[in-house]
C-alpha cells in the first residue's frame, strides 16, 4: 500500500512538535487528521496545511483529550469519511507551569493529577483503542508515542504528574508490542529532549539557556527533527523497529 492510500492521525498535531509531524507525513503522501484543543489553532493549522497540501487531504477537528466521547465522536467521523487509521501518532500534551515553573511535588492538587493523566495517558490509551481494530483487519499499524527526556531520566524542569505521565506511556507501549506484532503492528515512542516549541517558552529565557548548557548539541532541538523519527518509524522500512524508545535530545541523555 502506498503513502497516499493511508490515514495517519496526530493528536495534538496543531502547533509544535505535532504540527511539524503532520506536515511531514504530509510530505510523504499521507492523508492526515489532526485534532487540538484550541479551536483557533485547529482552524489555523487546517487552512494552512490545506493551502499547502490541499484541504481534501487534511481532516480536523476540535477534540478534548479528557473527555472521552470527543474521541469517539472524532474517530467514528474519521473512518466514515476516509476509513481506517494506519498510522496514529499520540502527541497531544499538557504541562502545567505557574510562573516559577510547575509546582513542587507537595503542592500539585488532586485535580492537575488527574488532568494531566487524563489527557497525557488515558487520552493516548483511548486513542490506541479506537485505531487498532483498524489496524489488525488491514494487516498494517503504527503507533508512535511522543514520550519525553523527563520521563527517561532525572527531570529538571517538568513538574511531577508530567513526568509520571510520560515514564507511563513506556509502559503502555510496552504493553502492546507483543499482542499486536504478528498482525503487524509496531508501537514505538519517542522521546524528545528540550524542543523550540511553544511549551518549552522562548529560547533565551533562563530556564532554556540553563537547558542548553547541559545538551552537547549547544543547542535546542526543532519540531522538524522530531518529526523526521516519526515519520521514518511510520514507514514499511521500519517495521522491525518495535518496542523501541528513541531518544531525541542533543546528546543530554544518553542511556547505555
Amino acid at each position: 500500500m502506498t503513502n497516499a492510500a493511508r490515514i495517519a492521525v496526530v493528536t495534538g498535531g496543531t502547533t509544535g512538535i505535532g504540527l511539524a509531524t503532520a506536515r511531514y507525513l504530509l510530505q510523504r503522501g499521507y492523508r492526515v487528521a489532526i485534532f487540538g484543543q484550541n479551536e483557533g489553532h485547529v482552524e489555523n493549522a487546517k487552512d494552512c496545511l490545506g493551502r499547502e497540501f490541499g484541504a481534501d487531504r487534511i481532516f480536523a477537528r476540535t477534540v478534548d483529550l479528557g473527555q472521552p466521547a470527543q474521541i469517539t465522536t472524532f474517530f467514528r467521523e474519521l473512518e466514515q469519511g476516509w476509513g481506517s487509521v494506519a498510522v496514529l501518532v499520540c502527541n497531544a500534551g499538557v504541562s502545567p507551569k505557574g510562573v516559577d515553573g510547575p509546582a513542587p511535588f507537595s503542592e500539585v492538587s488532586l485535580d492537575e493529577w488527574n488532568f494531566v493523566l487524563s489527557v497525557n495517558l488515558t487520552g493516548a490509551m483511548l486513542c490506541c483503542q479506537a485505531v487498532l481494530p483498524g489496524m489488525v483487519r488491514h494487516g498494517f499499524g503504527r503507533i508512535v508515542f511522543i514520550g519525553s527526556v523527563a520521563g527517561r531520566t532525572l527531570p529538571r524542569i517538568a513538574g511531577s504528574a508530567y513526568v509520571a505521565s510520560k515514564a507511563a506511556i513506556a509502559g503502555l507501549a510496552r504493553s502492546l508490542v507483543w499482542p499486536y506484532a504478528a498482525h503487524g503492528i509496531t508501537v514505538n515512542v519517542v522521546a524528545p529532549g528540550r524542543i523550540a516549541t511553544a511549551m518549552a517558552g522562548a529560547s533565551g529565557n533562563q530556564i532554556n539557556r540553563a537547558a542548553i548548557t547541559r545538551i552537547p548539541a549547544g543547542r535546542m532541538g526543532d519540531p522538524h527533527e522530531v518529526a523526521a523519527v516519526v515519520g521514518f518509524l511510520a514507514d514499511d522500512e521500519a517495521a522491525f523497529v518495535n518496542g523501541a524508545i528513541l531518544d531525541v535530545n542533543g546528546g543530554e541523555y544518553a542511556p547505555a
